[in-house]
């Protein structure tokens, strides 16, 4: 997003008497102290000066947000590539000028600002703050704005887009990421987050308007404004109603003697889940006292992600066993994703992985479906989706069954457009996921959505303690039927992307100059297809099907002996990911077998294409 802020004139006399000695960097510090309004962010760039960090400083304010697979994501502080009062103004600015160019009746129609509970005392910065000075922005434009009276879950949002008729809305969250972190997720009016072209039309339209408009820091305008309405009570009783389209047994449900418990993880989720447990029958779930509250620091975990599993589960798990629950939903802070555990007969824990549960979510969607479609409805029509870094589990189920599948780049805002263009032209979609465990159960929400996948595996639960099953038994009847689909999901940390593009260059240049791998340790590579440079050595003309991602690195490798395994880049974290899986037929249901190889080709994998000591990568802590 350019270099070090944007052009402006500079008071000389200022750099005269705090020059840095790089007359770049010296704009980019006066634009800082003079746009700043926030004195502890300005206090942190001033105190940097002060004590010559000119390094820090350049990189505080020498580059600036972009958009990854969940919009713009950063650490909260001072300066034009974090999070704070002056980068989400600025973002806010770019984002109006954009949509006065594409609606011409933007303020007929208005724009959503949701938020969740994040905040850091030290840069006086809050999820609440930054959505009100969100909404400042397009208020003092005269833009109606639907502005939450208090925090939500995420997909509320993407939601409040579709019922209210918005153009568009925004979301202050950082989901899943650590304490320091926050977030704006953008979602244009189709109820999808934005794409390419908007978000790089987005980028430049900030380009052109860096500095603060006259009541752009207005923060109390949501209060005064006539033309602020809270959505909360509309949003959430449709969204509710909206949900029981999707309940499909609530006389079980509100007999089950089955227990629950939910944690909300320090978030949103607490009131919400309880709401939607209700809507489907059941008593609500029994939650964990510690971590129903929002508390900013998560000071009950290691990290706010439900996704590392039992050991940022431990306070659920106890709880459980206390209550004798058998079922464990944990929703993320911002209430998108969902992890789930389930106590085995021997008393152990299993925490299902995103892919699991994706298996047993199609296999419900679509059993479902088929049991209550009328007699005329068309398998044909129905589709699901995945990531391409997700299991090719529902790409079993639908060659079985008759549906399709259909695969999109790593991030839900692909998916979410993609389901709108099936629908629009007359599909049913029943599913859609993404491994690291979010899931989009029913098309009421275009997003990922952990509440409404946290009572509809409650529901599966049910029914199929009705059968005399559990969710695990349940998933072994579908991989035995469907093929076993083992997988294998990790990252390493690496804080240096110098180091990330050389692992990456290495492989595109493995034997020779444009010369990929064409095998790893002993195992043998079918294909690889890149989808940084568009080449796919399995298509015909070697162009990858999939859109060309330049600005994130994705490697997949396709071997002989049936696992595809990728690299990628993270969208919103330091972490070099890695996912592998083994695709075996029905008939191959050794699964010890399959997981042995699985686990010897991960080893390669990382011993030859990522060398984690030579490249000083951190592996993931356990």
């Amino acid at each position: 997003m350019g270099d070090c802020g944007a052009p402006g004139d500079v008071n000389s006399n200022v750099l005269v008497a705090r020059s840095t000695g790089d007359a770049q960097l010296d704009k980019a510090v006066w634009q800082w102290l003079s746009w700043d309004k926030n004195e502890k962010t300005k206090e942190q760039i001033e105190s940097l000066l002060q004590d010559g960090k000119h390094g820090e400083l350049r990189e505080r304010l020498c580059c600036r947000l972009t958009f990854g697979t969940a919009g713009l994501r950063s650490a909260m502080g001072a300066g034009f590539c974090y999070i704070n009062d002056l980068t989400v103004i600025q973002s806010t600015q770019g984002i109006y000028k954009y949509l006065e160019k594409s609606f011409s009746d933007f303020k007929q129609r208005g724009f959503v600002v949701g938020y969740d509970t994040r905040g850091q005392v030290t840069s006086n910065c809050s999820s609440k703050k930054l959505a009100k000075l969100t909404a400042a922005v397009l208020l003092a434009k005269d833009v109606p704005v639907y502005f939450f009276s208090t925090y939500v879950p995420t997909p509320f949002v993407p939601y409040a887009v579709q019922q209210l008729g918005a153009v568009a809305g925004v979301m202050i969250t950082a989901s899943h990421n650590r304490k320091e972190d926050n977030g704006y997720k953008v979602y244009w009016e189709n109820g999808a987050q934005i794409t390419s072209p908007h978000d790089k039309e987005i980028i430049k339209c900030i380009e052109e308007c860096v500095e603060p408009w006259n009541g752009s820091w207005n923060e109390n305008l949501v209060d005064t404004s006539p033309l602020r309405q809270d959505p909360l009570k509309k949003i959430c009783d449709c969204y509710m109603k909206d949900l029981t389209k999707i309940c499909y047994h609530r006389e079980l449900n509100v007999q089950t003697s089955l227990k629950f418990v939910h944690t909300s993880f320090h978030g949103v989720g607490h009131d919400y889940v309880q709401l939607a447990f209700r809507a489907f029958g059941f008593q609500p779930p029994i939650p964990v006292p510690e971590q129903k509250d929002p508390d900013p620091d998560f000071s009950t975990v290691k990290c706010p992600n439900p996704e590392e599993g039992e050991s940022v589960l431990e306070l659920s798990l106890r709880l459980a066993e206390k209550e004798n629950a058998k079922v464990v939903v944990a929703t993320d802070p911002d209430a998108d994703r969902l992890a789930v555990a389930e106590q085995q007969e021997n008393g152990c824990w299993k925490v299902f992985t995103g892919n699991e549960l994706a298996a047993l979510f199609g296999w419900w969607m679509f059993s479902r479906w088929k049991e209550n479609c009328s007699q005329d409805a068309d398998v044909k029509n129905i589709y699901m989706l995945a990531t391409t870094v997700s299991s090719k589990i529902l790409r079993a189920i639908a060659h079985a069954e008759g549906f399709h599948f259909e695969e999109t780049l790593p991030g839900f805002k692909w998916i979410g457009s993609r389901v709108k263009n099936l629908l629009d032209s007359g599909k049913e979609v029943l599913f859609a996921f993404e491994e690291s465990i979010g899931f989009m159960c029913g098309t009421s929400v275009l997003d990922k959505d952990g509440v409404s996948a946290a009572v509809v595996i409650a529901e599966m639960a049910t029914y199929l303690e009705s059968q005399n099953l559990t969710l695990a038994q349940e998933l072994i009847l579908i991989y035995e039927k469907y093929g076993y689909h083992i997988s294998k999901t990790s990252y390493f940390l690496c804080y240096d992307p110098p180091t990330i593009k050389r692992i990456f260059e290495k492989l595109r240049n493995f034997d020779g100059p444009q010369s990929y791998p064409k095998c790893c340790g002993i195992y043998n590579i079918l294909h690889v297809r890149d989808v940084t440079t568009g080449y796919d050595s399995s298509q015909l003309n070697k162009k990858s099907v999939l859109p060309v991602s330049k600005t994130s690195q994705m490697i997949t490798f396709t071997f002989q002996n049936g696992c595809v395994a990728t690299l990628r880049t993270s969208g919103t974290e330091p972490k070099i990911k890695y996912y592998a899986e083994m695709c075996a037929l029905p008939e191959q249901s050794d699964r010890s077998v399959l997981e042995e190889e699985l686990q010897k080709l991960v080893a390669a994998l990382i011993e030859n294409f990522l060398e984690p000591d030579k490249n000083g990568l951190t592996w993931r802590s356990a």
